[in-house]
């Protein structure tokens, strides 16, 4: 009975995601591949009910409910029968207390045979309500963890990449192997300031010379 009522449920998804481009709600930027895909007709779904905020909140809660082994070794595992997958999804969902709009998608996604590409999906759809938000995702490399007056110092910098109503989502990461400076990746710029890469081209100069 559960597994017919995941597969309606499925099926009137789907049905979302193949109406012609026009009448979806597009999102503030295009993510391409399935994922993108799947993240658009959901944003599409949630913004029509105004739902933004709470599928996206939500998703949170996927997130971290997939990632726990008890349930990945389950759920992700191409050996297990997908009714099984199902009956396991509809439990998980169930107890979390999520919105249609949330189970409808999980649920296509575990019809499709798709559920390796939930995480994919949930990072396709972030970056779609950062953009709805105005933010402009920044990640900024370093060798070392950077300390409070170069975090403040580099947020200064950022702001000259911004347009009018627009705010910086800083995401930092570090990478010991780059030995120095920094690389920065923000919008659809990539500068790469690390030490590494300027001794890679010097060596490439030297070797040419």
């Amino acid at each position: 009975m559960a597994a017919r009522m995941l597969g309606q449920q499925a099926r009137q998804f789907s049905t979302s995601v193949i109406r012609p481009a026009a009448k979806l709600v597009k999102p503030p930027i295009q993510v391409y591949g399935l994922e993108g895909r799947y993240a658009t007709a959901l944003f599409s779904a949630a913004s029509k009910q105004s739902k933004l905020d709470q599928v996206e909140q939500e998703l949170g809660k996927v997130s971290t409910l997939i990632k726990d082994p008890k349930i990945s070794t389950i759920v992700m595992n191409p050996h297990v029968k997908q009714s099984i997958k199902q009956k396991t999804i509809h439990d998980i969902l169930s107890k979390a207390k999520v919105s249609p709009i949330t189970i409808n998608l999980i649920n296509v996604l575990a019809d499709n045979g798709r559920l390796t590409i939930t995480g994919d999906v949930i990072t396709a759809f972030g970056k779609m309500m950062s953009a709805h938000r105005g933010e402009v995702i920044c990640s900024v490399t370093t060798a070392q963890p950077l300390d409070q007056a170069n975090l403040s110092e580099l947020k200064v910098a950022l702001k000259g990449f911004l347009q009018k109503g627009e705010t910086i989502k800083l995401e930092t990461k570090t990478d010991s192997s780059i030995l120095g400076g920094m690389i920065v990746s923000i919008g659809d710029k990539y500068v790469d300031m690390s030490t590494k890469t300027k001794i890679q081209k010097l060596t490439k100069v030297i070797r040419e010379a």
